[in-house]
């Protein structure tokens, strides 16, 4: 059993306590499958070894929907695909404790809009340097094999993405 002193508890609750008072980031993610069933992810420059969808937070007053067109393009350097669906609720998530992004310091966590995204192109038609680079490389990659290669605290929303978003890729790939 790990115990913690009455200093750090108080610490802790404090940390907490000023967490709920911060606001979420808007933000999007997007999902990309190709005719193969499989999806784009990219290995993050700030969490090496971790593979998760393109994402990204969404500018005052723009539409989600177009917002993840733009972080699309930016992430990845991906245009003309297809949106083939739009996950029906927002998905929100904690940023732990010791995430250290100085950008993501007055946000408690994200709350996200998911996009399904078709587009049939190879790895070799994108390009990660469009914008400020996120990603060290890009793969295609089994949907449910994403689970075991995002960050820890995104794991829920992964979950939820890839249970919502499998019928809709097999029912897209069957109307080809």
């Amino acid at each position: 059993m790990n115990w913690i002193s009455p200093n750090e508890h108080k610490f802790l609750n404090e940390n907490q306590a000023e967490n709920q008072l911060k606001p979420y980031r808007k933000n999007v993610g997007i999902v990309v499958f190709n005719r193969k069933g499989e999806v784009l992810t990219g290995e993050r420059l700030s969490f090496p070894g971790h593979w998760q969808f393109p994402q990204g937070g969404i500018d005052e007053g723009e539409e989600p929907k177009l917002a993840a067109e733009r972080e699309l393009y930016e992430e990845v350097g991906v245009k003309g695909g297809e949106i083939v669906y739009e996950h029906p609720e927002w998905i929100q998530y904690d940023f732990p404790p010791e995430l250290n992004i100085a950008s993501l310091k007055k946000y408690s966590g994200q709350t996200q809009k998911w996009f399904l995204y078709f587009w049939d192109h190879g790895i070799e038609e994108t390009n990660l340097f469009i914008h400020e680079q996120e990603f060290s490389a890009l793969r295609f990659q089994e949907l449910e094999a994403t689970i075991d290669t995002i960050i820890d605290f995104k794991k829920d929303v992964y979950r939820k993405v890839i249970s919502s978003f499998r019928p809709e890729i097999d029912k897209y790939l069957r109307s080809l």
